[in-house]
């Protein structure tokens, strides 16, 4: 009798082991993705649109060379040259679409309507957007903590490579342009953004015609379009190229998005 209640003991103890295992291994956390597994599934969706013939094995292997086993402050912009050859920009004339401090609004627009073409709409773009990632000197792996944030250096990963994108965007801009400007900060144009101090400088006035500022406001917007700092950016922006100013409420903005107006018509 004993030795029966022994071995009953026993196995409700290896039943009950069993189940607090089985327990903490449900309740246990998926691994999260490497940052190459996250680049290459986004890499694959991207490739499904308009971006289809790419090879995302190739270009997450051109991608990592660009910064790899190097000092993480030491990546210069020329750097991402040979990923800008796999992977180039390329657009319709007329769907460039640059913006300043108004990226959750463009975003949200274009999601919904596919007017425009941002850098972040870009495949490389799309793929990088919102990641952190740099490398260490010795090292042959991609890190993607204890990297330089944006303004910790000048020639750090992120900031190279969208400011070598933003050039190439910028570069093959063709016929109207657009940018969306916050009409509720004091100074919409900033001279130092990456707007204004790399995409403005490269547009080409043999490409493109006009640039149209759309002006984002609320119901009591801080700035219109006379805005000395919107004088600003026309006097920078090339002469041969058009400039046009519009004032549109981002509730408008929003009811273009929602209602399917078409592009020409939201502002």
């Amino acid at each position: 009798m004993k030795r029966g209640v022994c071995i009953a003991a026993v196995v409700l103890l290896l039943v009950l082991v069993v189940a607090i295992t089985l327990g903490v291994t449900l309740r246990r956390k998926p691994p999260q993705q490497t940052f190459k597994e996250t680049f290459i599934a986004r890499c694959h969706l991207a490739i499904k649109g308009q971006y289809k013939g790419s090879d995302c094995e190739t270009i997450w292997s051109t991608f990592e060379q660009a910064y790899v086993g190097r000092d993480p402050c030491k990546i210069p912009t020329d750097a991402y040259n040979p990923l800008f050859q796999v992977a180039p920009i390329t657009m319709t004339c007329g769907k460039a679409m640059f913006w300043s401090k108004t990226k959750d609004v463009v975003h949200a627009y274009n999601e919904n309507t596919k007017c425009f073409v941002t850098m972040e709409d870009t495949l490389l773009g799309s793929v990088l957007d919102n990641l952190i990632w740099c490398g260490k000197e010795g090292s042959n792996k991609t890190f993607t903590s204890g990297c330089p944030d944006w303004n910790a250096c000048k020639d750090n990963p992120v900031r190279s490579f969208w400011t070598q994108g933003s050039t190439k965007f910028a570069e093959a801009a063709c016929g109207d342009a657009t940018v969306m400007l916050n009409g509720n900060i004091a100074t919409p144009f900033d001279n130092s953004s990456v707007f204004g101090s790399v995409e403005v400088p490269k547009l080409n006035s043999a490409k493109v015609r006009k640039l149209t500022v759309v002006l984002v406001t609320a119901t009591t917007p801080v700035s219109d379009c006379s805005n000395e700092s919107l004088n600003e950016l026309r006097q920078k922006l090339d002469s041969k190229i058009g400039y046009e100013c519009k004032e549109v409420s981002e509730t408008r903005i929003s009811e273009c998005a929602s209602n399917d107006v078409s592009c020409t018509n939201c502002w």
